[in-house]
């Protein structure tokens, strides 16, 4: 029962919003042999001035430990 929870710049369209939660269940279905009934996926929009203190310390630099993608940017930079 995989959930997903996108976090993201302000500013994509319910068209891509759609997109991407069925490509993401379509990946997990593929990878994780899930079935895509099983699978949910949200998506938060997070302000571009917000983005630091709201998704980055919290859930990259604090969750480093759990951080199987680590971004380009910032401190957890690969």
């Amino acid at each position: 029962m995989p959930h997903v929870n996108v976090r993201m710049y302000a500013g994509r369209s319910d068209d891509d919003k759609q997109r991407l939660a069925e490509a993401i269940g379509r990946a997990l279905a593929q990878t994780l042999g899930s079935s895509e009934r099983s699978i949910s996926v949200t998506i938060e929009d997070v302000e571009p001035d917000l983005w630091m203190v709201e998704v980055y310390e919290p859930e990259i630099t604090a969750k480093a430990d759990r951080l199987y993608k680590r971004p380009g940017y910032g401190p957890a930079a690969e």
